[in-house]
């Protein structure tokens, strides 16, 4: 795990070893999780960072590079350290934190282009300021909102052929995870068309768990194995159990079940609850 020295961000993956930070950042309980694929003995291509914004506020980024090594894992880390450097000078300048997302991303979009070797990734971001949430979704990585009963309150759209065939009802969830184009995305983080979907904001209800996450769970995992998981209990045993079940599918070979071996990036936070 490394640590940017610039604005005091944790930003994990990128490497051969797994990492995981427990803590406190920007008034939240956080678990932030980040492991390479067990297919491969090459680094991982995701990276994930939480980004402090004042007392408050959290920024919280997984991005799933594209294009193969090196181009995946440069790409990934370009965007978020320059999302990072952005944020930083933007919070010294005291401007609103959507203004600094938009220009964050723009400017993540642009460094990821200077690249030149064909890099891109997706990019999925989640804002917490206080009690208000929202995302900003750039391909087929996923944010969720759950509620304490396992009420999905957020999911961002899945910018892939699949997911535009489940969100239209042409296929179920299960369908789409075991479809042959699965690994196909339509939007990324590093191309001239890029597009940027923004959520409407969300008011957080007392125990409310947001995760953001790469495909490495969300094509290994169905979304109400996700809830049931993260509903209740600590955030750390939620943590624990949604990164457990993902990975036993990857080693495994049930053919009802998915299991898409792949980079593995996790993040939940949590408002504590005062009553």
């Amino acid at each position: 795990m490394s640590n940017s020295q610039v604005i005091d961000s944790l930003v994990l993956g990128g490497s051969l070893q797994e990492d995981r930070f427990d803590g406190f950042v920007g008034g939240g309980d956080v678990v932030a999780f980040s492991c390479p694929s067990p297919e491969r003995s090459t680094e991982n291509e995701d990276c994930a960072a939480v980004i402090p914004y004042g007392p408050q506020a959290a920024v919280l980024v997984v991005a799933d590079g594209a294009g193969g090594l090196p181009a995946g894992r440069l790409a990934s880390h370009t965007a978020v350290t320059t999302l990072i450097k952005h944020l930083e000078v933007a919070g010294e300048e005291t401007i609103m934190l959507r203004t600094a997302i938009l220009d964050g991303i723009e400017a993540a979009n642009a460094a990821v282009q200077n690249v030149a070797n064909g890099a891109a990734t997706t990019f999925t971001v989640i804002t917490v300021e206080g009690l208000i949430a929202r995302a900003y979704q750039i391909g087929d990585s996923e944010g969720l909102i759950v509620g304490q009963r396992g009420l999905l309150r957020l999911q961002t759209p899945v910018q892939s052929p699949t997911g535009f065939a489940v969100e239209a009802g042409f296929l179920n969830e299960r369908e789409a995870l075991h479809h042959q184009d699965r690994h196909l995305v339509s939007n990324f983080l590093g191309t001239s068309d890029m597009r940027i979907d923004i959520g409407a904001e969300v008011k957080l209800q007392p125990r409310d768990t947001i995760i953001v996450a790469s495909d490495g769970l969300m094509d290994n995992v169905l979304v109400g194995e996700i809830l049931e998981r993260v509903r209740k209990g600590p955030i750390s045993n939620a943590a624990d159990a949604v990164i457990a079940l993902a990975r036993r599918r990857m080693n495994g070979t049930a053919v009802e079940q998915p299991s898409k071996p792949d980079d593995l990036s996790v993040i939940l936070f949590r408002k504590p609850f005062r009553p």
